[in-house]
């Protein structure tokens, strides 16, 4: 295994690893703490207490696994605008695994009945990093002409499916109270929402996969 795939694959377990510590904290927090920092606290009359210290240290880590997490993303592209490439860049397949943060978005149906909070809900945009796995498929793949007018077709495609399903989302959500309450028309406009950037992300990899594939086929 390469220095790169090696890298990769701690990025992906302590990805898993850090989740696992926050759902732990906020189980401890529910259970024994009175939901301290699990329910929206008002930081202008917070206290410090010893039992708030599992969701502390559990929230702060995986902040700054999210962080890192946007740094390495973020300084992936930048090297590949400055440099010019004839190669899709190397990626490990593993870290398609990085979409089972997707099923964090569940969670959105426990903290909304119990402390209203939706943020949870955003975590469906996750699902689009399983086209990780098919974009690891791809490595050093030479980027001809051929290639180039997949990825174009693939995006384009993506697209037109991502905003086709938006128009129809916003035009349901646009038809007054849909689901019978404004406030549960604006949670599933977010999940719909969420899923369907998601669908993108995952729909441009997947498909310049299937057209290279197929045509190499032919």
């Amino acid at each position: 295994m390469d220095k790169n795939k090696k890298k990769w694959t701690v990025v992906v377990l302590l990805g898993v690893l850090s989740a696992g510590l926050l759902a732990l904290a906020c189980w401890w927090s529910v259970q024994y703490n009175d939901a301290r920092l699990v329910a929206p606290t008002d930081l202008s009359t917070y206290v410090f207490r010893v039992q708030d210290l599992p969701m502390l240290l559990a929230g702060t880590l995986f902040t700054l696994y999210i962080l890192s997490l946007v740094v390495l993303l973020l300084r992936g592209i930048l090297t590949r605008k400055h440099q010019e490439r004839l190669t899709t860049r190397s990626l490990n397949p593993k870290l398609g695994f990085l979409g089972l943060l997707g099923f964090l978005g569940f969670a959105g149906f426990w903290s909304y009945p119990a402390h209203q909070d939706v943020t949870p809900f955003v975590f469906f945009l996750f699902f689009g990093l399983f086209g990780f796995f098919y974009e690891g498929k791809l490595s050093n793949t030479f980027m001809d002409e051929r290639f180039l007018e997949n990825r174009l077709r693939a995006q384009h495609t993506a697209m037109r499916v991502g905003f086709g399903l938006l128009f129809l989302v916003l035009i349901l959500a646009g038809q007054g109270r849909f689901l019978g309450s404004l406030e549960y028309s604006f949670i599933a406009l977010l999940i719909a929402v969420s899923l369907v950037l998601g669908l993108v992300l995952f729909l441009s990899e997947y498909l310049l996969y299937r057209y290279d594939h197929d045509e190499e086929q032919e």
